[in-house]
């Protein structure tokens, strides 16, 4: 285990754990970002625009995974959702978190 996953847990158990449990994967791209490659069946709801969505994404009423290109907006979204009562976690960046689903 290295020191990453020591300090934040293992993110690889934490998106399986989710993806069990029907997570939804939001990219938080922007929509031209988007639509030059994303995660099969993500939705894309730009971080600018995300706080104007929290109740359509509230009414799922399923945990989310966030990502973006790098992992740093998608760090920022999840803390919008979580401080809004959704369940979520930073997948990072999209083309890696492909990787692990």
């Amino acid at each position: 285990m290295g020191l990453l996953d020591f300090l934040t847990g293992n993110r690889s158990d934490k998106i399986k754990d989710f993806q069990s449990r029907n997570a939804i994967i939001i990219d938080v791209r922007t929509k031209e970002e988007f639509s030059k490659g994303a995660i099969s069946g993500s939705r894309n709801i730009p971080l600018q625009v995300l706080n104007s969505k929290i109740n359509e994404i509230k009414k799922l009423n399923k945990p989310v995974i966030a990502c973006c290109a790098s992992g740093m907006r998608s760090a920022n979204a999840t803390s919008t959702l979580k401080n809004n009562g959704i369940e979520a976690i930073n997948g990072g960046g999209w083309n890696s978190l492909s990787k692990k689903l």
